[in-house]
């Protein structure tokens, strides 16, 4: 999985702060809405193994929420994590 997917929900302020900061970085992500489809909210339980959202994926790395996402920047680890989508990506 090449691409950046989030599970949010429509009133969420930190899926809108993860949406935001990661379109700083010039990151496209697919949303994924919990709150409109039952099926999709079961399979984040089960790929995140957690029930908050916003549960971000950077291809098949669970990153988790906004919070984490933050983290994984201070520590370093998300525009490498990023730029190995890009190198996977058809025609990059």
């Amino acid at each position: 999985m090449n691409k950046v997917l989030m599970y949010t929900t429509r009133v969420c302020p930190y899926c809108v702060s993860a949406k935001r900061y990661l379109a700083n970085k010039g990151v496209e992500v697919e949303e994924i809405r919990v709150d409109e489809d039952p099926a999709r909210r079961e399979e984040m339980r089960a790929r995140a193994q957690r029930t908050s959202v916003p549960q971000i994926f950077i291809g098949d790395t669970h990153v988790g929420g906004y919070d984490d996402l933050v983290k994984l920047d201070r520590a370093g680890g998300l525009d490498p994590l990023l730029a190995t989508l890009a190198q996977a990506a058809p025609d990059a």
